[in-house]
């Protein structure tokens, strides 16, 4: 008889260990799977990650020394081909930080619609201004002191053609011989209509890059819309361009 109960608290106790192994086992796999999802443990991940683009604050001061920062810029300027013709390439849901002033691209492309004759839709209720485009790519010049528009543009044009296999001469834009308007200086004098200039620290469209204090304005320009223009320059006959102050276009014969 007293044989008995000590049977029952043997398999007692044994169901207990082997319940208490299988719970610890499963503990461990969870761990172990908790693990192997985090982000930069898994084998073979040695991509840089790139942050996320919304509500992204791209701060011109710090593109060199943070290497996220600077593998982003380097690869979406390697998307368009370009290198020291912009500065920074944001998007619109992004804001820039230039010097100590902050300022959202949605923020800058309101008074640019605005400038235009667009209509700016509103959400009355949180002031975000809204739209129903895709998210756009803009190139982000800092205008530097006894920097010009010209230059900044032949600039911003060389990188294009030479992203097209085309070295265009450090003269190319001067006039031809004659005293008329090289193809080239046709397309700058064109491209003066198609970006904006910014001033970041009051905050409103300029006309001119005349700088009071360092770091105050950016030339600002619409990668998509300007890139779409350039591609259907056929640079072989660049100088047959005719501009004639709002349009530019190549005659047909």
């Amino acid at each position: 008889m007293p044989k008995k109960p000590v049977k029952k608290a043997n398999r007692v106790i044994g169901v207990v260990a082997i319940a208490m192994v299988l719970v610890g086992a499963f503990a461990g796999y969870r761990f172990l799977m908790k693990q192997e999802s985090k982000p930069g443990t898994q084998k073979g991940t040695d991509k840089i990650q790139i942050p996320s683009n919304k509500d992204q604050i791209i701060d011109y001061s710090k593109i060199e020394e943070n290497k996220d920062l600077k593998a982003l810029m380097e690869q979406r300027k390697a998307q368009y081909g370009v290198n020291k013709g912009v500065d920074i390439i944001a998007q619109s849901n992004e804001s820039i930080k230039i010097g100590d002033s902050t300022v959202s691209m949605q923020e800058i492309l309101e008074k640019i619609r605005l400038k235009s004759g667009d209509i700016v839709e509103k959400d009355l209720k949180s002031q975000d201004v809204t739209t129903k485009e895709k998210i756009e790519s803009f190139g982000i010049h800092v205008v530097q002191p006894g920097e010009n528009i010209w230059n900044i543009h032949f600039t911003f044009l060389k990188d294009y053609f030479d992203h097209k296999g085309v070295q265009l001469s450090p003269r190319s834009d001067e006039p031809l011989e004659g005293g008329s308007s090289s193809g080239v200086g046709k397309i700058l004098k064109f491209s003066e209509h198609t970006v904006n200039i910014y001033n970041i620290r009051e905050r409103k469209l300029d006309v001119n890059l005349n700088l009071i204090f360092p770091l105050t304005k950016v030339v600002v320009y619409n990668m998509d819309q300007i890139f779409a223009f350039l591609d259907l320059i056929d640079y072989k006959h660049v100088n047959r361009i005719q501009f004639d102050g709002e349009t530019l276009w190549m005659p047909a014969n």
